[in-house]
């Protein structure tokens, strides 16, 4: 990946001052801005004659400026310019994230905890694949569903990062500490670093680069491990007080989270998965409950270059971390839509699944299982599996089961003699 061109300086002119009252050039600004065009795009668009690019790229300083939100962390001075999109979709989030969906289909029915269950996998399934897990979604699930162990490393990131996310739900209400933090990053990087002693602590040296796999080329390198500690100990009191003089919406806040862990980039190794954990945590300590439901790092798979380009003009740009949220804030959107297909999609499956419930003696959890054969006529079932996907009881599980070899519409057979599975049994019509 190309490094982006440093933005030149603002100059004050003649022509700069002029563009912003004029009606020609009002459209072009406005566009640039609400769309926060970095100074790589802007000095490509077609303008009106007698301006330059230079001339836009100071309109916009100008208007950036005066509603610009600054954060101090040691040496460094972020900022924030809320834009009009940031805006319109803050509103959005506020809305539709928090206590004003509590009562709304589905969330309120008994089975919510199993689209719960499945977002945390789909969760921690794309995170590890963003470093570089290698799995497909269909093994990555039948893994964490059967509760077996990882067969490799990319199995094991993924069920590091599954059961990271279920830790944050356990401590949403605590302050963020450094053996808080620590605790994330070892549970996150267990058993997948080429050094054990690398889990659970901070890194020692500058020799932690960010790198570019396609080229070798050096995109980033962080701040000198001597200013670890102030910027750890500023991104502690970010996330658990409310900033000095200044208010900051709470989706916004979480969003500079994540940028600030990879901008310090405090360890060797997990830094972007302990960055997306840290996200989760803030918004739902802050209220936004419907974030346990979205896969956020599924949306930023797909758009990984857009991702790393959000830092990278971050960085080229005097740290102006509105690129990096104005990008977070378009794929939180982005999975909030997901979200709401997929739940379309489950409630359909649910609707097929209730035909199977017309035959005398089965229940809508076995409905449920053989919808999934119906699906998959390959589709090998074990008990752990209908355990965790249903949220059920084992016991109770396998009763399901059992019940359904006794009507013909299941089979049960021997794994090395010892571990019982269930496929289609001769009853077992389309």
């Amino acid at each position: 990946m190309k490094l982006p061109e440093t933005p030149p300086p603002v100059t004050f002119s003649q022509a700069m001052f002029k563009m912003l009252e004029d009606p020609a050039c009002n459209a072009i600004l406005i566009k640039a801005l609400n769309e926060y065009y970095p100074w790589e795009k802007v000095k490509y668009l077609a303008l009106p004659e007698g301006y330059t690019a230079l001339d836009l790229w100071g309109a916009m300083q100008t208007q950036k400026s005066p509603t610009a939100i600054h954060i101090t962390m040691g040496k460094y001075r972020l900022r924030i310019c809320p834009t009009a999109y940031i805006q319109k979709e803050l509103h959005k989030f506020d809305m539709h994230y928090g206590a004003g969906i509590a009562s709304s289909e589905p969330f309120n029915q008994p089975d919510n905890r199993q689209y719960l269950i499945s977002s945390i996998m789909e969760e921690a399934i794309a995170s590890s694949q963003i470093e570089g897990a290698i799995t497909s979604r269909k093994v990555a699930k039948e893994m964490l569903r059967q509760n077996r162990p990882p067969k490799n490393k990319s199995e094991r990131m993924i069920m590091n990062n599954y059961i990271t996310i279920q830790r944050i739900r356990e401590m949403i209400h605590e302050p963020l500490t450094e053996e808080r933090l620590l605790e994330l990053q070892r549970l996150m990087t267990r058993g997948t670093l080429d050094d054990k002693k690398d889990e659970g602590r901070f890194r020692a040296d500058n020799d932690v680069r960010v790198i570019d796999s396609a080229d070798g080329e050096v995109m980033y390198q962080p701040p000198s491990v001597s200013e670890l500690n102030e910027l750890m100990e500023g991104i502690y009191k970010f996330f658990n007080e409310d900033t000095d003089g200044q208010f900051i919406n709470p989706v916004l806040k979480a969003c500079a989270l994540h940028f600030l862990i990879g901008f310090v980039h405090p360890f060797v190794d997990g830094n972007g998965r302990t960055a997306r954990a840290i996200f989760y945590w803030y918004m739902i300590k802050k209220g936004y409950w419907l974030t346990e439901y979205l896969s956020i790092s599924g949306i930023i798979l797909k758009t990984k270059t857009a991702y790393a380009k959000a830092y990278l003009y971050t960085e080229t740009d005097s740290l102006d971390m509105t690129y990096f949220l104005h990008y977070k804030t378009g794929v939180i959107k982005s999975a909030y839509e997901n979200l709401m297909k997929y739940l379309q999609f489950k409630s359909d499956e649910k609707k097929k699944a209730a035909l199977f419930m017309h035959q005398d003696g089965i229940n809508e959890r076995q409905a449920q299982v053989l919808q999934w054969l119906k699906e998959d006529a390959t589709k090998v079932i074990s008990v752990k599996e209908v355990e965790v996907a249903l949220q059920i009881a084992n016991e109770t599980a396998r009763k399901d089961l059992k019940a359904l070899v006794a009507l013909g519409l299941l089979e049960s057979r021997k794994i090395n003699k010892q571990k019982e599975v269930f496929v289609r049994g001769r009853e077992f019509k389309n």
